[in-house]
């Protein structure tokens, strides 16, 4: 137990809290967007109201993300101040632009979202919920811009051990940048109307506002029948931008040990990898299936792991199992829309029980997918910080373990503490349901039009 180790502990702890809050509010952004422009055009009070309910679920994630996203920044300097003084030259940059550009425009916009509605008009009110979801994306922009740079390193030069930038552009949209985007984008609008699906099918279970939250439910699964196939369509995108850029993370994954040479290479289904024989001691194939999915070819060769000296190997076993359990998770969402579908057909999508406990059951299951697809992506790169130029062990700040350990056991006790009170908020909010019977807000016209309908009066 190092500082190396307890370090990345550390700063996977803290990652994996904050990532579930971005999530939500980069997809429920969206969901507001749509809500109210249907509110705008149909004029329909409902819609309104369910602007008023899902707005506080926002709120409340966006307040707990930016808090917890705040420490990982600091982390940098107290636990990679090596990592931080290499790469400062274009880590600073994009973290810098990712504060001025995206959060500033969702945090000024924001207190229009929640308190403008008798100071705006209308039209003004929608711009500024699209202002916060474009900003929403925009954050998620910088943030993987910088991350895919760790995956792919581009448009640099090493000079007196710190990464300089030569071509800016090519190191913000490196080779990976591009597929990670939409992969971790759409991961979050199909978590976030997933999340809607499920507490509206819970609401409906209990009998509560059902027309309410049919409508919700109804919105949500039809944003959900687009993001469902679109998150495994950038799913295999991503996998392709792997097997070009990082041959052994690919490896690792899909436990292929023996580069073939003959044949084309199996998809390893499941298996029990052992890193120490260099082999699977158990296994379940389809002959040529990974050469099929990687290279669209029956033969096309893939590098095995052996290829690679054991001490620049990832966690094969880790990286096998997080990657079959995220897919499986994309494709258990894909199936529960096609049950949608059949059901819709049927007339029968707000009543069938089955289907709504499956709905309320299933519905955090998107955030299961996107830590483990974080898990695929960083431990992936290890032992590398930047891959294939800077070790994780060469980044680290030249600081005891102890001191690690001892701010280690202060974040296992106040991340459950800001996750308790979270929670305690978020299911207040859900308690009370739906405010129905506060008076919508007269739409606002410029002060011109004001003084003239005043003068017109007398």
């Amino acid at each position: 137990m190092d500082a190396l180790f307890l370090s990345r502990i550390q700063f996977a702890v803290t990652t994996m809290f904050h990532i579930l809050f971005p999530t939500l509010t980069i997809g429920l952004s969206l969901y507001l967007v749509v809500v109210e422009l249907l509110w705008l055009r149909t004029r329909q009070e409902i819609y309104y109201r369910m602007y008023r309910f899902w707005v506080k679920i926002f709120a409340i994630n966006f307040a707990i993300g930016a808090v917890s996203g705040v420490v990982l920044e600091f982390e940098f300097g107290t636990n990679f101040s090596r990592f931080s003084q290499a790469v400062a030259n274009v880590f600073s940059p994009l973290l810098a632009f990712e504060v001025l550009t995206a959060f500033f425009l969702e945090a000024g916009f924001l207190g229009i979202m929640i308190f403008g509605w008798t100071r705006v008009r209308r039209e003004i009110h929608f711009l500024a919920t699209c202002l916060v979801c474009f900003g929403t994306i925009l954050s998620s922009f910088w943030i993987l811009a910088a991350n895919s740079w760790m995956q792919t390193p581009a448009g640099f030069e090493w000079v007196n051990g710190k990464f300089m930038v030569k071509d800016f552009m090519a190191a913000i949209f490196n080779p990976s940048m591009h597929t990670r985007i939409g992969h971790m984008v759409v991961a979050s609008l199909e978590t976030s109307v997933f999340v809607v699906a499920g507490i509206s099918a819970y609401f409906l279970l209990k009998g509560k506002h059902l027309d309410f939250f049919r409508r919700s439910l109804g919105i949500a699964l039809a944003m959900a029948a687009l993001f469902a196939p679109l998150q495994i369509f950038w799913g295999d995108r991503s996998g392709l931008n792997v097997y070009r850029h990082q041959p052994a993370k690919l490896a690792a994954i899909e436990a292929h040990w023996e580069t073939n040479t003959t044949g084309g290479a199996p998809y390893v289904i499941v298996a029990h990898p052992n890193a120490k024989e260099e082999r699977n001691s158990f296994e379940i194939k389809i002959p040529h299936g990974l050469s099929l999915l990687v290279t669209h070819s029956l033969n096309g060769q893939v590098k095995g792991l052996k290829e690679f000296p054991p001490e620049d190997r990832p966690n094969v076993h880790a990286l096998f199992w997080s990657f079959r359990f995220m897919v499986a998770i994309g494709f258990l969402f894909l199936l529960v829309m096609v049950w949608a579908a059949l059901l819709w057909r049927k007339r029968k999508l707000y009543t069938y029980r089955p289907f709504l406990w499956t709905l309320a059951i299933v519905h955090p299951l998107g955030f299961v997918a996107t830590e483990l697809g974080w898990i695929t992506t960083e431990m992936g790169r290890q032992p590398w910080v930047v891959y294939n130029v800077m070790r994780t062990s060469e980044g680290i700040s030249p600081i005891p373990a102890g001191n690690v350990l001892w701010s280690l056991g202060l974040f296992m006790v106040v991340l459950p503490a800001v996750g308790a009170i979270y929670f305690y908020y978020l299911l207040k909010a859900l308690r009370r349901g739906p405010d129905l019977s506060s008076p919508i807000p007269a739409i606002q016209r410029p002060i011109g039009m004001q003084a003239l309908s005043g003068n017109e009066t007398k």
